[in-house]
């Protein structure tokens, strides 16, 4: 056979390929994928820490949004504005309802409950899917710890008038049940607080008939390492209660914040949710420099879940530090 000659078969292809039809990619159908849809969900929504012998769950039942200018007292809006910019927000904020479960190895507690279907659609609602993806279920509490009555806090205990915690004992302070149990108080309150009485009604009442509503007086040991503190002013039988394990404390503190990055630089800040807005300010002043003093863990139903960390003193008011997140061992 003889040699091929390279430099012609070159020459020849070069040639064959200069001879085809330019063909434009623009023409050419382009296979395509159909788009992707966004999720718009969040993760679930616990955080678990330990406390000594002690698991600690925090459980979001959703976020609210809040028109703080609007809902704020004792301050102005420019100074509403002003602080809310300083952590990129603005005076209308999606606020978070958080509630706490307590393992203790022997017993779990579960401290508030979360608005329920009291907002219906514009949020709330979300502690049964998350207490599930925690790991427990709604037959698994055996009690109730209310910081207090008010609905984002005791409107998850029903639905459709059944108790949703079947076999938890619910505990409240003599005073909070009282006063929203007693219809002539109702009568004789503010209108933004009137709706607030039969949200109570039909959150406790359930339970009451079933010999499952108890109430204790003050400052009460209701569990081992578990104790009430009494805290009025936001309600009037508005609750801390306090955690302690080998030497470790933490403080669920309810309404004490609304609004972090106002009330906690100027704790004066008040909220129209109060039934007496100076005692409040004046436990917040007080429960405040307490826990930048002491340092212990601070648990708070609305600073932005988990609402679990520390508060430090500044030049000037408060500041937050939240949890480092880490995995319980």
């Amino acid at each position: 056979m003889p040699a091929l000659n390279t430099t012609l078969l070159r020459s020849a292809l070069i040639t064959a390929l200069s001879a085809l039809p330019v063909i434009s990619l623009a023409l050419v159908p382009q296979i395509g994928h159909a788009a992707v849809p966004q999720v718009k969900t969040q993760a679930p929504g616990y955080y678990r820490m330990m406390l000594g012998d002690f698991e600690i769950t925090a459980l979001s039942d959703g976020t609210i949004t809040l028109p703080l200018e609007k809902l704020l007292t004792d301050t102005t809006p420019a100074q509403i504005r002003n602080l809310q910019a300083r952590a990129n927000l603005g005076s209308e904020v999606e606020t978070s309802i958080n509630a706490y479960l307590i393992n203790t190895g022997s017993q779990l507690l579960l401290v508030d409950t979360g608005a329920g279907r009291l907002f219906g659609g514009k949020g709330g609602g979300q502690l049964l899917v998350n207490l599930q993806a925690a790991g427990y279920r709604a037959e698994d509490v055996d009690a109730v710890l209310l910081t207090h009555v008010h609905g984002d806090h005791s409107g998850g205990l029903t639905v459709d008038g059944k108790m949703v915690f079947p076999n938890a004992t619910i505990y409240t302070d003599k005073r909070e049940a009282e006063f929203w149990l007693n219809p002539a108080n109702k009568a004789e309150a503010a209108q933004r607080h009137k709706h607030s009485f039969p949200e109570a009604t039909t959150a406790l009442s359930p339970y009451a008939a079933a010999g499952r509503l108890k109430t204790f007086a003050g400052d009460t040991e209701l569990f081992p390492g578990v104790r009430s503190v009494a805290v009025p002013g936001h309600t009037p039988g508005h609750t801390f209660y306090v955690v302690e394990s080998k030497g470790q404390q933490l403080q669920f503190w309810g309404d004490t914040v609304h609004a972090q990055h106002v009330q906690l630089p100027k704790p004066a800040v008040t909220i129209q949710f109060d039934i007496d807005s100076p005692a409040a300010a004046k436990q917040r002043k007080r429960v405040f420099a307490d826990a930048a003093t002491k340092q212990y863990w601070v648990a708070a139903a609305h600073i932005a879940f988990p609402g679990i960390g520390h508060l430090r003193k500044e030049t000037s008011g408060f500041s937050w530090v939240p949890a480092n997140y880490a995995i319980p061992r």
